[in-house]
Protein backbone atom coordinates (compact mmCIF):
# COMPACT_ATOMS: atom_id res chain seq x y z
CA UNK A 1 0.00 0.00 0.00
CA UNK A 2 1.40 3.38 -1.03
CA UNK A 3 2.06 5.99 1.62
CA UNK A 4 0.94 9.60 1.43
CA UNK A 5 3.15 12.49 2.47
CA UNK A 6 0.47 15.17 2.81
CA UNK A 7 -2.02 15.34 5.67
CA UNK A 8 -5.57 14.39 4.68
CA UNK A 9 -8.32 16.64 6.02
CA UNK A 10 -12.10 16.38 5.94
CA UNK A 11 -12.05 19.94 4.53
CA UNK A 12 -8.94 21.71 3.21
CA UNK A 13 -9.59 25.41 3.83
CA UNK A 14 -5.90 26.35 3.66
CA UNK A 15 -5.43 24.98 0.13
CA UNK A 16 -8.59 26.77 -1.00
CA UNK A 17 -7.43 30.04 0.60
CA UNK A 18 -4.06 29.99 -1.19
CA UNK A 19 -5.87 30.41 -4.54
CA UNK A 20 -7.84 33.49 -3.45
CA UNK A 21 -5.25 34.85 -0.99
CA UNK A 22 -4.46 38.12 -2.78
CA UNK A 23 -8.11 39.18 -3.06
CA UNK A 24 -9.05 38.09 0.45
CA UNK A 25 -6.00 39.66 2.09
CA UNK A 26 -6.47 42.96 0.27
CA UNK A 27 -10.18 43.03 1.12
CA UNK A 28 -9.60 42.32 4.82
CA UNK A 29 -6.85 44.95 4.96
CA UNK A 30 -9.24 47.48 3.40
CA UNK A 31 -11.81 46.77 6.13
CA UNK A 32 -9.15 47.30 8.81
CA UNK A 33 -7.89 50.49 7.12
CA UNK A 34 -11.38 51.99 6.90
CA UNK A 35 -12.58 50.48 10.24
CA UNK A 36 -15.91 49.67 8.55
CA UNK A 37 -16.20 46.45 10.55
CA UNK A 38 -20.00 46.49 10.70
CA UNK A 39 -22.20 47.14 7.66
CA UNK A 40 -19.22 48.07 5.50
CA UNK A 41 -19.65 48.25 1.69
CA UNK A 42 -18.66 44.60 1.19
CA UNK A 43 -21.78 43.42 3.05
CA UNK A 44 -24.12 45.10 0.58
CA UNK A 45 -21.92 44.05 -2.36
CA UNK A 46 -21.97 40.41 -1.27
CA UNK A 47 -25.72 40.57 -0.68
CA UNK A 48 -26.24 41.92 -4.21
CA UNK A 49 -23.88 39.33 -5.74
CA UNK A 50 -25.68 36.49 -3.97
CA UNK A 51 -29.11 37.79 -5.06
CA UNK A 52 -27.89 37.72 -8.68
CA UNK A 53 -26.31 34.27 -8.32
CA UNK A 54 -29.45 32.77 -6.79
CA UNK A 55 -31.85 34.79 -8.97
CA UNK A 56 -33.76 35.75 -5.82
CA UNK A 57 -35.19 39.20 -4.99
CA UNK A 58 -33.94 39.50 -1.42
CA UNK A 59 -30.95 38.20 0.52
CA UNK A 60 -30.78 39.23 4.19
CA UNK A 61 -27.31 38.48 5.61
CA UNK A 62 -27.17 37.45 9.28
CA UNK A 63 -24.78 36.03 11.89
CA UNK A 64 -25.16 32.27 11.30
CA UNK A 65 -27.41 29.59 9.89
CA UNK A 66 -29.19 28.92 13.18
CA UNK A 67 -30.09 32.60 13.48
CA UNK A 68 -31.35 32.48 9.89
CA UNK A 69 -33.85 29.76 10.83
CA UNK A 70 -34.91 31.57 14.00
CA UNK A 71 -35.41 34.91 12.22
CA UNK A 72 -37.43 33.15 9.49
CA UNK A 73 -39.81 31.59 12.02
CA UNK A 74 -40.13 34.86 13.97
CA UNK A 75 -40.89 36.83 10.79
CA UNK A 76 -43.65 34.35 9.91
CA UNK A 77 -45.28 35.06 13.30
CA UNK A 78 -45.25 31.43 14.35
CA UNK A 79 -46.60 31.15 17.90
CA UNK A 80 -45.99 28.76 20.82
CA UNK A 81 -47.93 25.54 20.22
CA UNK A 82 -47.71 25.81 16.43
CA UNK A 83 -46.31 22.64 14.88
CA UNK A 84 -43.36 22.66 12.49
CA UNK A 85 -42.49 19.51 10.55
CA UNK A 86 -38.86 18.60 9.85
CA UNK A 87 -36.68 15.51 9.42
CA UNK A 88 -35.28 13.43 12.28
CA UNK A 89 -32.12 12.78 10.25
CA UNK A 90 -30.47 16.19 10.31
CA UNK A 91 -28.24 18.48 12.35
CA UNK A 92 -29.76 19.66 15.62
CA UNK A 93 -30.02 23.37 14.66
CA UNK A 94 -33.14 22.79 12.55
CA UNK A 95 -35.16 21.44 15.49
CA UNK A 96 -33.34 23.53 18.10
CA UNK A 97 -34.81 26.78 16.81
CA UNK A 98 -38.31 25.30 16.71
CA UNK A 99 -37.98 24.36 20.38
CA UNK A 100 -36.38 27.66 21.43
CA UNK A 101 -39.36 29.61 20.06
CA UNK A 102 -41.80 27.43 22.00
CA UNK A 103 -43.04 25.80 18.80
CA UNK A 104 -43.59 22.05 18.59
CA UNK A 105 -41.09 20.10 16.47
CA UNK A 106 -42.80 17.28 14.59
CA UNK A 107 -40.18 14.87 13.29
CA UNK A 108 -40.62 12.60 10.28
CA UNK A 109 -38.48 10.01 8.52
CA UNK A 110 -36.38 10.41 5.37
CA UNK A 111 -36.03 8.45 2.14
CA UNK A 112 -33.43 5.66 2.32
CA UNK A 113 -31.79 6.57 -1.00
CA UNK A 114 -31.48 10.40 -1.11
CA UNK A 115 -31.64 10.96 2.71
CA UNK A 116 -34.12 13.78 2.07
CA UNK A 117 -37.40 14.27 3.94
CA UNK A 118 -40.13 11.69 3.22
CA UNK A 119 -43.08 13.54 1.67
CA UNK A 120 -45.64 10.83 2.43
CA UNK A 121 -44.51 11.05 6.07
CA UNK A 122 -44.97 14.84 6.01
CA UNK A 123 -48.55 14.46 4.79
CA UNK A 124 -49.37 11.96 7.54
CA UNK A 125 -47.89 14.30 10.18
CA UNK A 126 -49.98 17.36 9.21
CA UNK A 127 -52.58 18.39 11.82
CA UNK A 128 -54.71 21.53 12.31
CA UNK A 129 -51.81 22.92 14.39
CA UNK A 130 -49.23 22.51 11.61
CA UNK A 131 -47.97 25.86 10.32
CA UNK A 132 -44.70 25.12 8.48
CA UNK A 133 -42.49 22.50 6.88
CA UNK A 134 -38.69 22.74 7.09
CA UNK A 135 -37.15 20.50 4.41
CA UNK A 136 -33.39 20.07 4.86
CA UNK A 137 -31.42 19.76 1.62
CA UNK A 138 -29.10 17.25 3.21
CA UNK A 139 -25.48 16.65 2.19
CA UNK A 140 -25.78 18.76 -0.98
CA UNK A 141 -28.93 17.99 -2.95
CA UNK A 142 -32.49 19.32 -2.88
CA UNK A 143 -35.45 17.62 -1.30
CA UNK A 144 -38.35 17.12 -3.73
CA UNK A 145 -39.51 20.73 -3.57
CA UNK A 146 -42.21 20.56 -6.25
CA UNK A 147 -44.13 17.96 -4.26
CA UNK A 148 -43.44 19.72 -0.95
CA UNK A 149 -44.75 23.03 -2.33
CA UNK A 150 -47.88 21.33 -3.66
CA UNK A 151 -48.49 19.81 -0.23
CA UNK A 152 -47.87 23.17 1.46
CA UNK A 153 -50.31 24.90 -0.90
CA UNK A 154 -52.97 22.25 -0.26
CA UNK A 155 -52.71 22.73 3.52
CA UNK A 156 -51.82 26.47 3.53
CA UNK A 157 -48.39 25.97 5.14
CA UNK A 158 -45.15 27.96 5.04
CA UNK A 159 -42.03 26.26 3.69
CA UNK A 160 -38.64 27.20 5.15
CA UNK A 161 -35.80 25.60 3.19
CA UNK A 162 -32.71 24.70 5.21
CA UNK A 163 -30.00 25.18 2.58
CA UNK A 164 -26.96 25.09 4.89
CA UNK A 165 -25.54 22.07 3.03
CA UNK A 166 -26.76 22.69 -0.52
CA UNK A 167 -26.02 26.26 -1.58
CA UNK A 168 -25.63 26.34 -5.37
CA UNK A 169 -27.63 23.16 -6.03
CA UNK A 170 -30.18 23.40 -8.86
CA UNK A 171 -33.67 21.94 -8.55
CA UNK A 172 -35.50 20.97 -11.77
CA UNK A 173 -39.30 21.01 -11.88
CA UNK A 174 -41.28 18.43 -13.85
CA UNK A 175 -41.78 21.02 -16.63
CA UNK A 176 -38.00 21.54 -16.95
CA UNK A 177 -37.87 24.89 -15.12
CA UNK A 178 -34.87 25.27 -12.80
CA UNK A 179 -34.43 27.11 -9.50
CA UNK A 180 -31.60 27.37 -6.97
CA UNK A 181 -31.95 25.61 -3.63
CA UNK A 182 -33.48 28.00 -1.11
CA UNK A 183 -35.39 30.14 -3.62
CA UNK A 184 -38.43 27.87 -3.97
CA UNK A 185 -40.10 27.93 -0.55
CA UNK A 186 -41.47 30.87 1.44
CA UNK A 187 -37.98 31.47 2.86
CA UNK A 188 -34.53 29.91 2.38
CA UNK A 189 -31.95 29.82 5.19
CA UNK A 190 -28.25 29.11 4.85
CA UNK A 191 -25.04 28.98 6.86
CA UNK A 192 -21.59 30.25 5.91
CA UNK A 193 -19.77 28.22 8.58
CA UNK A 194 -16.16 27.79 7.39
CA UNK A 195 -16.56 24.15 6.30
CA UNK A 196 -19.66 24.84 4.19
CA UNK A 197 -19.44 24.91 0.37
CA UNK A 198 -19.57 28.70 0.60
CA UNK A 199 -17.85 29.28 3.92
CA UNK A 200 -16.45 32.39 5.59
CA UNK A 201 -13.57 32.66 8.08
CA UNK A 202 -15.78 32.83 11.14
CA UNK A 203 -19.56 32.69 11.46
CA UNK A 204 -22.13 33.88 8.95
CA UNK A 205 -25.53 33.12 7.48
CA UNK A 206 -28.25 34.46 5.20
CA UNK A 207 -31.98 34.36 4.58
CA UNK A 208 -33.58 34.55 1.11
CA UNK A 209 -37.09 35.34 -0.07
CA UNK A 210 -38.94 36.60 -3.15
CA UNK A 211 -41.66 38.21 -1.00
CA UNK A 212 -41.11 41.99 -0.63
CA UNK A 213 -43.19 42.41 2.55
CA UNK A 214 -41.64 39.38 4.18
CA UNK A 215 -38.16 40.68 3.31
CA UNK A 216 -38.93 43.93 5.20
CA UNK A 217 -40.04 41.91 8.22
CA UNK A 218 -36.98 39.64 8.07
CA UNK A 219 -34.66 42.68 8.00
CA UNK A 220 -36.47 44.19 10.96
CA UNK A 221 -36.35 41.01 13.03
CA UNK A 222 -32.63 40.61 12.30
CA UNK A 223 -31.99 44.20 13.43
CA UNK A 224 -33.62 44.40 16.88
CA UNK A 225 -37.11 44.64 15.34
CA UNK A 226 -36.35 48.17 14.07
CA UNK A 227 -38.04 49.77 11.07
CA UNK A 228 -35.84 52.86 11.53
CA UNK A 229 -33.18 53.45 14.17
CA UNK A 230 -34.61 53.39 17.71
CA UNK A 231 -38.11 52.59 16.47
CA UNK A 232 -38.86 48.98 17.40
CA UNK A 233 -42.01 47.64 15.74
CA UNK A 234 -41.60 43.92 16.39
CA UNK A 235 -39.65 41.67 18.71
CA UNK A 236 -36.25 41.14 17.12
CA UNK A 237 -32.72 39.86 17.58
CA UNK A 238 -29.24 41.17 16.87
CA UNK A 239 -27.89 39.16 13.95
CA UNK A 240 -25.65 40.48 11.21
CA UNK A 241 -22.83 39.45 8.91
CA UNK A 242 -19.68 41.44 9.67
CA UNK A 243 -17.72 43.11 6.88
CA UNK A 244 -14.61 40.90 7.07
CA UNK A 245 -16.77 37.79 6.55
CA UNK A 246 -18.56 39.50 3.64
CA UNK A 247 -15.17 40.17 1.98
CA UNK A 248 -14.30 36.46 2.18
CA UNK A 249 -17.70 35.34 0.91
CA UNK A 250 -17.67 37.85 -1.95
CA UNK A 251 -14.31 36.44 -3.11
CA UNK A 252 -15.48 32.82 -2.80
CA UNK A 253 -18.90 33.26 -4.42
CA UNK A 254 -17.25 33.80 -7.81
CA UNK A 255 -15.79 30.30 -7.52
CA UNK A 256 -18.80 28.49 -6.03
CA UNK A 257 -19.70 26.60 -9.20
CA UNK A 258 -16.02 25.60 -9.66
CA UNK A 259 -16.02 24.36 -6.06
CA UNK A 260 -19.13 22.24 -6.75
CA UNK A 261 -17.50 20.82 -9.91
CA UNK A 262 -14.36 19.88 -7.93
CA UNK A 263 -16.48 18.17 -5.28
CA UNK A 264 -18.38 16.28 -7.99
CA UNK A 265 -15.10 15.07 -9.51
CA UNK A 266 -14.09 13.68 -6.11
CA UNK A 267 -17.54 12.11 -5.66
CA UNK A 268 -17.33 10.48 -9.10
CA UNK A 269 -13.95 8.98 -8.16
CA UNK A 270 -15.38 7.56 -4.93
CA UNK A 271 -18.45 6.23 -6.77
CA UNK A 272 -16.31 4.40 -9.30
CA UNK A 273 -13.96 2.96 -6.66
CA UNK A 274 -16.80 1.63 -4.49
CA UNK A 275 -19.18 0.59 -7.31
CA UNK A 276 -20.86 -2.76 -6.67
CA UNK A 277 -18.86 -3.37 -3.49
CA UNK A 278 -21.08 -5.42 -1.14
CA UNK A 279 -19.92 -3.52 1.97
CA UNK A 280 -20.61 -0.01 0.61
CA UNK A 281 -23.68 1.76 -0.72
CA UNK A 282 -22.70 4.94 -2.53
CA UNK A 283 -24.87 8.10 -2.33
CA UNK A 284 -27.83 8.25 -4.69
CA UNK A 285 -28.19 11.41 -6.75
CA UNK A 286 -31.77 12.69 -6.93
CA UNK A 287 -33.12 12.87 -10.49
CA UNK A 288 -34.54 16.37 -10.01
CA UNK A 289 -31.55 18.02 -8.30
CA UNK A 290 -27.90 18.60 -8.93
CA UNK A 291 -25.63 17.53 -6.06
CA UNK A 292 -22.98 19.87 -4.64
CA UNK A 293 -21.56 17.22 -2.28
CA UNK A 294 -21.20 19.08 0.97
CA UNK A 295 -20.65 15.55 2.28
CA UNK A 296 -19.87 12.26 0.56
CA UNK A 297 -21.71 9.75 2.72
CA UNK A 298 -21.49 5.99 2.35
CA UNK A 299 -23.83 3.47 3.94
CA UNK A 300 -21.87 0.54 5.39
CA UNK A 301 -23.15 -3.02 5.23
CA UNK A 302 -21.84 -5.58 7.72
CA UNK A 303 -18.91 -3.40 8.82
CA UNK A 304 -17.87 -2.49 12.37
CA UNK A 305 -17.99 1.29 11.87
CA UNK A 306 -16.18 2.20 15.10
CA UNK A 307 -13.31 -0.17 14.35
CA UNK A 308 -13.12 1.01 10.72
CA UNK A 309 -12.86 4.67 11.77
CA UNK A 310 -10.06 3.78 14.19
CA UNK A 311 -8.19 1.86 11.49
CA UNK A 312 -8.63 4.70 9.00
CA UNK A 313 -7.40 7.19 11.58
CA UNK A 314 -4.26 5.09 12.14
CA UNK A 315 -3.59 5.46 8.41
CA UNK A 316 -4.14 9.22 8.51
CA UNK A 317 -7.63 9.17 6.98
CA UNK A 318 -10.34 11.10 8.84
CA UNK A 319 -13.97 9.97 8.56
CA UNK A 320 -17.02 11.44 10.26
CA UNK A 321 -20.48 10.25 11.25
CA UNK A 322 -23.28 12.61 10.22
CA UNK A 323 -25.32 11.85 12.34
CA UNK A 324 -24.77 9.25 15.06
CA UNK A 325 -27.97 9.84 17.07
CA UNK A 326 -31.37 10.65 15.53
CA UNK A 327 -33.08 13.80 16.80
CA UNK A 328 -35.97 11.78 18.28
CA UNK A 329 -33.48 9.89 20.49
CA UNK A 330 -31.65 13.01 21.72
CA UNK A 331 -32.53 13.87 25.33
CA UNK A 332 -33.45 17.44 24.36
CA UNK A 333 -36.11 16.23 21.88
CA UNK A 334 -37.44 13.06 23.46
CA UNK A 335 -41.22 13.13 23.51
CA UNK A 336 -44.09 10.76 24.13
CA UNK A 337 -45.16 11.63 20.59
CA UNK A 338 -42.40 9.47 19.10
CA UNK A 339 -40.22 6.60 20.25
CA UNK A 340 -37.32 4.45 19.12
CA UNK A 341 -38.50 2.41 16.16
CA UNK A 342 -40.84 5.09 14.77
CA UNK A 343 -38.26 6.26 12.20
CA UNK A 344 -36.65 3.07 10.87
CA UNK A 345 -34.79 4.70 7.96
CA UNK A 346 -33.27 7.43 10.13
CA UNK A 347 -32.28 4.90 12.80
CA UNK A 348 -30.63 2.63 10.23
CA UNK A 349 -28.77 5.55 8.64
CA UNK A 350 -27.49 6.76 12.02
CA UNK A 351 -26.09 3.27 12.61
CA UNK A 352 -24.49 2.80 9.18
CA UNK A 353 -23.43 6.13 7.57
CA UNK A 354 -19.81 7.21 7.18
CA UNK A 355 -18.69 10.47 5.55
CA UNK A 356 -15.33 10.60 3.77
CA UNK A 357 -13.04 13.59 3.18
CA UNK A 358 -14.73 15.93 0.69
CA UNK A 359 -13.51 19.35 -0.39
CA UNK A 360 -12.39 21.44 -3.35
CA UNK A 361 -8.69 20.51 -3.20
CA UNK A 362 -8.92 16.70 -3.52
CA UNK A 363 -6.40 15.18 -5.96
CA UNK A 364 -6.20 11.73 -7.51
CA UNK A 365 -3.31 10.62 -5.29
CA UNK A 366 -5.31 11.40 -2.13
CA UNK A 367 -8.51 9.84 -3.47
CA UNK A 368 -6.64 6.66 -4.46
CA UNK A 369 -5.02 6.43 -1.04
CA UNK A 370 -8.40 6.80 0.72
CA UNK A 371 -10.29 4.35 -1.48
CA UNK A 372 -7.51 1.72 -1.61
CA UNK A 373 -7.21 1.71 2.17
CA UNK A 374 -10.94 1.66 2.77
CA UNK A 375 -11.46 -1.30 0.43
CA UNK A 376 -8.49 -3.17 1.92
CA UNK A 377 -9.77 -2.69 5.48
CA UNK A 378 -13.26 -4.09 4.82
CA UNK A 379 -12.26 -6.97 2.53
Amino acid sequence: MATLTKKIQMVDLKGQYEKIKAEVDAGIQEVINTTAFINGPAVKEFQSDLEKYLNVKHVIPCANGTDALQIAMMALDLKPGDEVITASFTYVATAEVIGLLGLTPVLVDVYPDTFDIDIEAIEKAITPKTKAIVPVHLFGQCADMERIMALAKKHNLFVIEDVAQAIGADYTYSDGKKAKAGTIGTIGCTSFFPSKNLGCYGDGGAIYTNDDELAKKLRMVAHHGQSVQYVHDVLGVNSRLDTIQAVVLKAKLKHLDEYAAARNMAADYYDKAFANHPKFKTPVRAKNSTHVFHQYTLQLNGVDRTKLREQLSERGIPAMIYYPIPLHEQNAYKSDRFKKGDFPVTEKLCATVLSLPMHTEMDEETLKYITDNLIQLVN
